[in-house]
C-alpha cells in the first residue's frame, strides 16, 4: 500500500515548467523525478496558491489536485483614509493574526510607517502567516505606487513619491468630503505651501492610532508631533493614511484655483474661499445656522 503524502491544505505552486514545479515542491514534499512524467501526463498544473482540501492523500491524488484545484483566496479590503495602524488591528481580528507580530513585520518591511499600503481590495492566498501577509500586500501595493508614479512622472523616485505626492494625497484623503472636492483641497495645500503658510489641516492629526479621534483645540495645543500642521510648517514627514487613486490624481493635478481656506458647511460639502475675510464670513454663517438649528 502506497504511503500517503503529507502536505499543507494550501500550497504555493510556482509558475513554470513541470520540472521546475516538482523541484520547488520537493523542498517540502517527498516527490521524485518520476512525478515529472506523471504530472505532464495529467495536464498543466495550476500556479499560485491553491487549496488541496486535505493534508493526507495518495501521490496520484496529490498530482491530480495540482492540475484541478482552485485558488485559495481571501478578500482584503483597504479603505482610503484609514491608517495602517488601524488596518493591521482589523486584519488581526478578521484573519486571526497576532497584531503585535503584524505591526512588527510591517515596521521591518515597509519604507514608511504609513501610506505604503495602497487602498484597494485585494484577493490574496489563504493560510499565510503574519510575515507572508505583510510581504504580499506590500509587494502588490508597491507595484501600484510604481505604476502610478511612472504614469504621472515618467519614473518612480520613492522618496519624492511618498514624502511629497502620497503625503499630500493622504491629507486630501482625510480632508475632502467627496471625490469632486479632492482637486480643490489639493489646490489649497499647494497654495499654502507656496505662500509659506501653515497648512492647519485637522486631517493630518488623524495619524496612526488617532485615525478616528475628534480634533479639538485641546488636541491641537497638546500634540507636538510633526503631524500637527498648526504648529509645524510644511508637510508632515510621511503620509498620514492609506490613499486611493483619486487622492493621488488630485495630489498630482490640483485644481487651478487660488483658494487658501475651506470650511465644512454640510456633511458632504466644504466651502472654499480665497481670503481670510471671506473665510470669516463662512465661519460666521455656519455658526449662525447651527445656532438656529439648535
Amino acid at each position: 500500500m502506497a504511503t500517503p503524502i503529507s502536505t499543507p491544505k494550501q500550497i504555493y505552486v510556482p509558475k513554470g515548467s513541470v520540472k521546475k514545479i516538482i523541484t520547488k515542491l520537493q523542498t517540502r514534499i517527498p516527490l521524485s523525478d518520476i512525478d515529472v512524467y506523471v504530472l505532464s501526463y495529467l495536464g498543466t498544473p495550476q500556479f499560485g496558491w491553491i487549496d488541496l482540501k486535505s493534508q493526507q492523500m495518495s501521490r496520484a491524488d496529490f498530482l491530480h489536485r495540482l492540475t484541478t484545484s482552485k485558488a485559495a483566496l481571501v478578500k482584503v479590503k483597504m479603505i482610503p483614509g484609514e491608517t495602517t495602524y488601524m488596518f493591521l488591528q482589523l486584519a488581526a481580528r478578521e484573519f486571526g493574526f497576532d497584531e503585535k507580530v503584524l505591526q512588527k513585520e510591517y515596521k521591518i518591511k515597509a519604507p514608511y510607517p504609513d501610506g505604503v499600503f495602497f487602498a484597494e481590495t485585494y484577493h490574496i492566498p489563504k493560510g499565510l502567516n503574519e510575515k507572508e501577509f505583510i510581504e504580499i500586500l506590500l509587494n502588490l501595493s508597491m507595484k501600484r505606487h510604481k505604476g502610478l508614479a511612472e504614469k504621472f512622472y515618467g519614473n518612480f523616485n520613492p522618496k519624492i513619491w511618498f514624502e511629497k505626492t502620497v503625503t499630500v494625497a493622504s491629507i486630501i484623503q482625510k480632508e475632502a468630503a467627496n471625490k469632486e472636492e479632492m482637486p480643490l483641497v489639493s489646490a489649497v495645500i499647494y497654495n499654502r505651501l507656496k505662500k509659506r503658510m501653515p497648512l492647519q489641516m485637522d486631517g493630518a492629526l488623524n495619524y496612526g492610532r488617532f485615525s478616528h479621534t475628534k480634533i479639538t483645540p485641546k488636541r491641537i495645543k497638546e500634540d507636538s508631533s510633526p503631524f500637527n500642521t498648526y504648529k509645524h510648517p510644511g508637510l508632515p514627514p510621511y503620509p498620514v493614511c492609506m490613499v486611493g487613486v483619486d487622492a493621488i490624481k488630485a495630489a498630482v493635478k490640483p485644481a487651478d484655483k487660488d483658494y487658501l481656506y475651506f470650511m465644512k458647511v454640510s456633511k458632504h460639502r466644504h466651502k472654499f474661499t480665497r481670503s481670510y475675510k471671506e473665510h470669516l464670513k463662512t465661519v460666521k454663517s455656519v455658526k449662525k445656522r447651527n445656532r438656529k438649528s439648535n
